[in-house]
């Protein structure tokens, strides 16, 4: 019996060493998350219930920067653009998925497409932002275009138009992105055995019923990933392309909420406020994370 709760003991202290050797492992990287991520949260959490003015003022306000956001008459512009944007993403996968299957059956220079297709993803948003701006200025080649054929009437001033100005927005983000969702799906397609494929030929199947049947359902965590990726980018990252197409211009018809941060922080100097969206941002994002890794749990559960 004593040998039993010696055996135990020993058993427990391995394993609280263990616990402490894994602890100490990822100390650093723990140390350096919070410095670089939770930190400046926190700093942005409690100035979002201050003026603050990024120089003298810095009184608690409560929660009047929130109020000003949401009364505000153009916060639902904003909201509407950043989802319009969003609607971007099915149109990228969709593209991205048809292109990525017609390169892994290998047609004759693929591998050069695939370089073509990817090029636009490794460009700075900044200069593919001002190669929008300058083909669809009123000056630009597509209005010489137009002019050149006689067609005089349509050549028009696309960036000055709010709806023709969210369009162009919505083209280049499908353009600049179609690359790296083709690399995304091009690469889950890979993971997929060849054997598979080969089997469902031997027995028959087709060319679309083995797309409908084995490679789409075997694609959805890898389309599921490139949702998310690009979901938290739209939110997030496409600050310089919007503010090197059009300033969030005309008005705020192309204002996203991320560039709204930049507007209300570095042109007003209401970092407060800044702060607010910020937070809100933040807020808009883990619930939507939420969403779907709900949705996506049920998934696995359906496919136990």
């Amino acid at each position: 019996m004593g040998g039993i709760i010696i055996a135990g003991k020993v058993k427990a202290s391995r394993l609280n060493n263990d616990n402490r050797q894994g602890w100490l492992s990822i100390l650093p990287v723990l140390v350096l998350e919070l410095v670089i991520f939770a930190y400046p949260i926190g700093v942005v959490l409690v100035k979002s219930f201050t003026n603050w003015d990024g120089l003298f003022k810095n009184d608690f306000v409560g929660l009047r920067n929130y109020v000003k956001l949401l009364s505000d008459k153009n916060f639902l512009r904003i909201v509407k653009n950043t989802g319009i944007f969003l609607l971007t993403i099915p149109v990228q996968a969709l593209i991205g998925m048809m292109l990525a299957v017609i390169l892994y059956d290998q047609i004759r220079g693929w591998k050069f497409f695939r370089l073509v297709y990817y090029l636009p993803s490794i460009i700075s948003m900044v200069t593919v932002g001002f190669l929008f701006k300058v083909l669809f200025s009123y000056a630009g080649p597509l209005n010489d275009m137009l002019r050149a054929v006689g067609l005089d009437a349509l050549a028009i001033e696309w960036l000055g138009d709010g709806g023709s100005a969210r369009f162009i927005v919505f083209l280049c983000l499908v353009w600049s992105n179609l690359g790296w969702q083709i690399l995304i799906i091009f690469g889950g397609l890979s993971n997929i055995s060849p054997e598979i494929f080969e089997a469902a030929r031997i027995d028959g199947a087709g060319y679309w019923r083995r797309l409908f049947s084995i490679t789409i359902p075997m694609l959805i965590r890898t389309i599921e990933y490139s949702f998310i990726s690009a979901m938290l980018w739209i939110f997030t990252g496409i600050f310089p392309l919007i503010h090197a197409i059009t300033s969030g211009g005309p008005g705020y018809e192309t204002t996203t909420l991320d560039y709204m941060v930049y507007v209300k922080g570095f042109n007003g100097s209401k970092l407060g406020q800044a702060s607010a969206l910020s937070v809100m941002l933040l807020l808009i994002i883990l619930i939507i994370t939420v969403i779907q890794m709900t949705v996506s749990n049920k998934l696995d559960d359906w496919e136990r």
